[in-house]
């Protein structure tokens, strides 16, 4: 397993290369994903916070600067959302090359619903490592995309509480929950 940051040196914002493949070679361990080349490119240009992945040898994530940004302090890296953004795409990553994910649409195919419950249920699985998530913010996510309501509320618990959930399993907790507003 070889992980490679670009660009190796920053200069729109004070970021570490280095550092950031600590934290990404803990988080591949995490993950079991070490039999895989991970490159992350990171846009330092802009201060939005996508992601995209591209498979292949290397797996390349590309992130757009914000994604690991204090936001109290702009241009300067924060350790828990760079642990954060890299472990929801890692997790992604690793669920995507699990054949439980295979039906899964393409990353630019998901609708605003589906990238909230792949969401929830990554930081959840991140929230069992001991890594610091907000879940109100992610509840108040997943409640902007199926409700304030009960029956959101029990679907966002079904899947914050789950490990091992297929893309179907997902897909069906959510499409539960969106039947029981209408």
């Amino acid at each position: 397993m070889t992980v490679e940051v670009t660009p190796s040196t920053f200069t729109y914002v004070y970021f570490d290369s280095a550092y950031i493949s600590r934290i990404a070679q803990r988080l591949i361990g995490l993950f079991h994903l070490e039999n895989h080349n991970i490159r992350i490119d990171v846009n330092e240009t802009t201060p939005l916070a996508k992601m995209h992945i591209e498979f292949g040898d290397p797996i390349v994530i590309n992130i757009q600067s914000g994604a690991f940004e204090d936001f109290s302090r702009p241009r300067q890296q924060s350790e828990p959302a760079t642990t954060q953004s890299l472990g929801r795409i890692l997790l992604k990553v690793r669920d995507r090359l699990s054949p439980e994910f295979a039906n899964a649409p393409a990353d630019e195919d998901l609708t605003l619903v589906q990238v909230a419950i792949w969401e929830t249920y990554c930081v959840a699985r991140l929230s069992r490592h001991d890594i610091d998530i907000n879940r109100q913010r992610w509840l108040y996510n997943f409640r902007n995309r199926h409700g304030f309501n009960d029956a959101s509320d029990r679907a966002f618990e079904k899947i914050w509480n789950s490990n091992d959930l297929t893309w179907e399993q997902l897909q069906s907790i959510s499409d539960t929950a969106i039947a029981l507003v209408q």
